[in-house]
């Protein structure tokens, strides 16, 4: 009988390691996703940002400071960054920039800036980095979709 017990956690414990978790969507062609809505969502994220910087340098010059308000919005402003960068990463340069495609360096490169520019949004209220990441983002929707794009 222990054995059976002892031979029943090994299996489960080998099973446990050997799944994995998928957080990701669409690393598949599912054809669900749409290109405009990930740059839309991008400018979106940028634009709250933005308005989180805003806040947090007016709640940092109040006596008293209201510091769960200024952490509420730091949080919020490191979040959407982290969304920019997730959108960035797991979505067009994992799933939509392929090395086969035309312009896929100037592609790379405008993605990279624009991790970089959220990576700095976390790190400080300087709003020119939020106008920084959507110059990047301009360039690289004409580049992507081509001609002018709003």
């Amino acid at each position: 009988m222990k054995k059976l017990i002892f031979s029943l956690m090994v299996g489960l414990l080998s099973l446990s390691f050997s799944i994995t978790n998928a957080s990701a969507h669409c690393e598949i062609p599912c054809g669900i996703y749409d290109d405009q809505l990930r740059t839309q969502l991008i400018a979106e994220h940028a634009t709250t940002i933005e308005k989180s910087m805003i806040q947090i340098m007016a709640l940092s010059k109040a006596n008293p400071t209201n510091t769960n308000q200024l952490v509420r919005w730091v949080t919020n402003k490191e979040s959407h960054a982290t969304e920019i960068q997730q959108i960035v990463a797991q979505y067009f340069m994992t799933q939509r920039i392929k090395p086969d495609q035309e312009k896929y360096s100037e592609k790379l490169i405008l993605l990279h800036k624009m991790l970089v520019a959220a990576m700095i949004c976390k790190q400080t209220t300087d709003l020119s980095h939020v106008n920084a990441l959507r110059a990047h983002l301009k360039e690289f929707e004409m580049l992507y979709f081509g001609g002018s794009h709003d």
